[in-house]
């Protein structure tokens, strides 16, 4: 059997894990720490090399939306969960799957590199350390799974004069708690999740919260229409097909029921791009407009002597640890197509692990993190600037279902509507009107999942319950 290194026990990781085993290939995940969930794991100290969150973290992203394609989450789970419930869920998918014996811990890798015979062989030489012992072992593929949360993007050289601020800066990977900040002044650089995340909490004990954005964004609440999960009810095929025919149409509409909650402008937060796509949106901003007030708009200077106390700066940037090349720039050549049906230009008789058809549960966790690099993509295809902005934030997202549905179709799972209408009219109705979960890619095809159609039909339930 085939050998693969994966890197990193992370939820990509378990993922690949899990696929692996399922079509018989013997891998071997290797994680630096000491446990597995790694962005998802709180830490109260930042660890270096790895993603660091804040203890209050919440998911925002519904339970039905971002779980396994065949491992459910307990319907006891709130919709939006802890971080504390998020590591719990991964532990009951690793322990029901028996994965945690595959995985080496406290193993960091420090050097992939192709074999001499790589043209003939395919295969890979993973330089691991571990207990301060160096092993050199042989692979036929290495899949990497370890984000791109784990460098802190701290701009520092676009702020003049921050070096006369008396006061004390900080990136949100290192910020836990809101008590250190307790009758402060404090400046939040950023509206991204945790920019907006911190401001709420700090509101509450600081003294006063500044929230600065470059380009305003959407506020989306966590809860949507009738009480159930935002994403749970504008996720689906049929919203998804009303945006392709009527984009500007469908983007009126969230528009106006965005703004019927606050209007943006009153904040200064009006943005020129789509709500649909923008993921620039803040889901814990209504706990913040509550509690502050009102939040004044400036667009002059903001001096370093009106803050006496912290600034926080939000953002992450990508790198490949073990590379060696100190800065890599990952181009894609020829058309723009899914992972499954590229090959690399090279002779060997390997089939890459992408291109076998496995199991979708390594690409159905809807995390944005794990997409395309679009902003280093050859043109054509461009990124629509009225939906995405030229930013680090956004170059690797895309919209979930199209994508989701083109990986589908090269891996032969993706919904047949016509055949579920003829032969299963009340699941293709949920299945198109409904939310558009992950166990739609486990009705058909390789991995195909006894418990889809059930998981399907029954998932409103779980969200209420």
């Amino acid at each position: 059997a085939q050998r693969v290194a994966i890197i990193g026990a992370g939820v990509s990781g378990l993922c690949a894990l899990k696929c692996c085993l399922d079509e018989g290939l013997v891998p071997t995940c290797f994680e630096r720490s000491g446990d597995i969930g790694g962005l998802w794991r709180f830490e109260e100290r930042p660890e270096e090399g790895r993603a660091s969150i804040y203890r209050s973290v919440i998911i925002n992203t519904s339970k039905e939306m971002m779980c396994f394609s065949d491992f459910p989450i307990p319907e006891d789970f709130p919709n939006y969960m802890h971080n504390s419930k998020v590591m719990e869920y991964y532990y009951m998918y690793a322990r029901h799957f028996d994965l945690l014996r595959h995985v080496r811990f406290r193993t960091s890798v420090c050097r992939v590199a192709k074999r001499p015979d790589f043209a003939t062989t395919g295969q890979w030489e993973v330089v691991t350390e571990s207990q301060g012992k160096q092993e050199a072992a042989i692979f036929d593929a290495v899949l990497v799974c370890t984000g791109h949360h784990t460098e802190a993007h701290l701009p520092l050289s676009t702020f003049p004069g921050l070096e006369k601020f008396e006061g004390w800066y900080l990136h949100s990977r290192d910020y836990k708690s809101s008590q250190p900040f307790s009758g402060k002044q404090v400046v939040v650089v950023g509206t991204g999740n945790s920019g907006v995340d911190i401001a709420v909490e700090l509101s509450h004990s600081a003294k006063q919260v500044f929230l600065s954005t470059r380009r305003g964004t959407w506020v989306l609440h966590r809860v949507g229409d009738g009480g159930y999960p935002f994403d749970f009810t504008y996720l689906s095929r049929f919203m998804q097909l009303f945006n392709s025919l009527l984009p500007q149409g469908a983007d009126f509409l969230l528009r106006r029921k965005l703004n019927a909650r606050f209007h943006h402008a009153l904040y200064g937060l009006p943005t020129r791009n789509r709500v649909v796509g923008c993921s620039q949106a803040p889901l814990a901003m209504a706990r913040l407009s509550r509690s502050t007030g009102c939040i004044p708009s400036h667009t002059a200077s903001l001096h370093a002597p009106l803050l006496s106390s912290f600034c926080l700066f939000i953002g992450t940037k990508t790198r490949v640890a073990f590379c060696n090349e100190p800065r890599a720039h990952l181009l894609l050549r020829g058309p723009l197509t899914g992972p499954i049906a590229c090959k690399p230009p090279s002779p060997s008789p390997f089939l890459p692990l992408l291109s076998l058809p496995v199991p979708p549960a390594l690409f159905l966790l809807d995390c944005p993190c794990h997409r395309y690099p679009c902003a280093h993509m050859p043109s054509p295809p461009a990124l629509p600037a009225c939906r995405y902005v030229k930013s680090q934030r956004h170059t690797i997202q895309v919209d979930y279902i199209p994508y989701m549905d083109e990986l589908a179709c090269q891996v032969g799972v993706k919904p047949n509507l016509l055949a579920l209408f003829l032969t299963d009219p009340k699941l293709a109705l949920e299945v198109v009107f409904g939310p558009c979960t992950p166990y739609q890619y486990r009705l058909r095809g390789p991995g195909k999942w006894a418990g889809a159609r059930e998981a399907i039909l029954t998932q409103r339930q779980r969200v209420v319950r």
